[in-house]
């Protein structure tokens, strides 16, 4: 068996923002993103200076709580090189990704540390890790790649025992393909760019590719219910996942990878989702499928949302068609969508590129269009033989026609396709000027799309209002199901101080979530809960839902040794 990758290799962040140190969003050639930005949130872009990267050195970084003789036992049970205590790994694994992480760790903010980071190389290792918390009543956190957006990976700011974090990173091999069953055995720390790179040379894809792709991992897919772009064609995680291997404190739970369970309730729901409050996922078998000879995203655009949604609605309805997947923007976003891609053209082909978009946008204001406010940019994706993706093309030009769409064609859809993973990026640079920029997403039935979504942009009009602040939202649709859709909402707007600014986030925040489970919406589609959505687990699941949760977390984990406080405060 091939050794497992050294610590030192394993992929992650930069300690204060999203990915990789040398790539960072800029306004440069994009004058419509600046003018956008001081138009709806009073930010002046063009005169302001450039933000400077966070230093750490500039904070206080607390000392480790962690004993000596207990880093003694864990180095002779790892080895040396897989105990990481120096300020910046703990800093690092201290903070997922979510924004109010994200302002604390770059102010310094670091009320509580975890007092170190452990890389096992094996489902051993894991084990063994365990015991030693299990012995000396630590507390553990399991981190993937810790692009989480919910808190799942952040210690609890009031906890007094050492805190360890446990890096999947070295765990990070396809150990098995089945080609006949069409599954893959992939240890819970492989990133996803690296399994399917894998498996594309092969002539498999899994086909799940979250938001947060290139830095997270299959087992925190796993462990937070991840859904991807293309779940309309290859499902959500829970789809996916057939099997899982998990390490528990008795021992190594396993579930089967078959495709039908009848075993009363099921332990493989109960592992999903959990966040590491039952142990430690350390294996996925995950369904794989032939990698599609043609795949091609085309562009629509509609007259407004009601239109758009409409048009989504027969998609999803329709039995001749099965996209990969389905996005509909509403004007806000495609507004947003255009200025951010919007640039001064210096270039022929992106002149011409830019006369024909001018000419389009003329005439659909002259049909009684609003090409400014109003119309909504959609995106459907297509994979297969030539002739299905050209039948299903031909369709699906026919719905959007029948609801008021029309056409834009490959040229447009290959920019998205290209640009998708890049926008976490854009969060980092907002908040080097000031400026939040965060999501909520949210499950709802198709009766229920628009009042939804009308809601919870008066929800944020009135508490940005009220805190007499500027703020921009925008809102796609996408992820179709049988019954719904998920409504993905993003909102910016500049903090009046570092004192008042978490405050102003949580009361925009606050009021969107309360919206979505006022409305009978889920508390989130498929960010987690971790201790952001937890204020509302209770109107999700209901008060007999959460004390079988509760019930379940203190019965396989009595100490609270294993992420406490995650999805529930018990």
């Amino acid at each position: 068996m091939t050794a497992p990758i050294a610590a030192a290799d394993v992929t992650r962040h930069k300690w204060w923002g999203w990915g990789q140190d040398d790539v960072a969003f800029s306004v440069t050639n994009r004058p419509a993103f600046i003018d956008l930005a001081r138009n709806e949130i009073g930010i002046d872009l063009a005169n302001a200076p450039a933000p400077v990267a966070p230093v750490l050195t500039d904070h206080e970084v607390p000392a480790t709580r962690l004993p000596g003789a207990v880093r003694e036992q864990l180095a002779q049970a790892l080895g040396e090189d897989a105990i990481r205590d120096d300020d910046e790994h703990r800093v690092l694994h201290s903070f997922g990704r979510s924004l109010p992480d994200l302002f604390r760790v770059r102010t310094g903010a670091f009320e509580r540390l975890v007092d170190a980071v452990v890389y096992p190389g094996s489902e051993e290792d894991v084990a063994a890790v365990l015991r030693i918390v299990l012995e000396h009543d630590l507390v553990l956190i399991p981190y993937g790649g810790g692009t989480c957006i919910s808190g799942s990976v952040t210690p609890d700011a009031e906890e007094q025992r050492p805190i360890l974090t446990m890096n999947l990173g070295r765990l990070s091999r396809i150990l098995e393909i089945d080609d006949t069953s069409g599954l893959a055995r992939v240890q819970a720390g492989m990133y996803g760019p690296d399994m399917e790179a894998e498996l594309n040379a092969k002539g498999w894809t899994v086909g799940h590719f979250p938001d947060s792709f290139t830095f997270s991992t299959v087992g925190g897919w796993a462990a937070t219910r991840s859904s991807g772009m293309q779940s309309d064609k290859y499902g959500d995680i829970e789809d996916i996942a057939r099997g899982l291997r998990l390490v528990h404190p008795d021992g190594v739970a396993v579930t089967k990878a078959i495709p039908g369970r009848d075993s009363g309730p099921s332990v493989h729901e109960m592992i999903l989702g959990s966040e590491g409050r039952l142990g430690v996922i350390t294996e996925v078998t995950v369904q794989v499928h032939r990698s599609a000879p043609v795949r091609q995203v085309i562009g629509y655009m509609y007259p407004d949302w009601e239109h758009g949604i409409r048009g989504m609605h027969a998609i999803a309805r329709s039995t001749d068609v099965t996209p990969t997947f389905t996005r509909l923007s509403d004007g806000p976003e495609t507004k947003f969508s255009l200025a951010l891609s919007s640039k001064t053209p210096t270039t022929t082909k992106a002149k011409v590129s830019a006369k024909v978009q001018d000419g389009l946008f003329a005439y659909l204001r002259s049909q009684g269009w609003d090409t400014s406010e109003e119309m909504c940019l959609s995106y459907v994706c297509f994979e297969g033989s030539k002739a299905s993706v050209e039948q299903q093309k031909s369709i699906v030009k026919r719905i959007v026609k029948a609801n008021g769409g029309v056409t834009l064609g490959a040229s447009v859809g290959k920019v998205y396709d290209q640009k998708k993973f890049d926008t976490p990026y854009l969060r980092d640079f907002l908040l080097g000027h000031q400026v939040f920029g965060d999501v909520c997403d949210t499950g709802a039935t198709w009766s229920s799309i628009n009042e939804v979504h009308t809601k919870v942009y008066e929800a944020f009009e009135e508490v940005q209002r009220a805190q007499d602040l500027p703020g921009f939202m925008f809102c796609h649709m996408s992820h179709s199901y049988h019954a719904g859709a998920c409504l993905y909402f993003t909102f910016a707007f500049p903090y009046s101080s570092e004192e008042q600014a978490l405050e102003q986030y949580y009361r925009a925040k606050e009021a969107v979530q309360q919206t979505f489970v006022d409305l009978g919406s889920t508390v989130s589609h498929h960010h987690a809960v971790g201790v952001e959505h937890r204020p509302w687990i209770t109107e999700d699941i209901g008060e007999v839902g959460v004390r079988m949760v509760e019930g379940l977390f203190a019965d396989n984990d009595p100490g609270r040794n294993l992420n406490p406080g995650k999805i529930v405060a018990s």
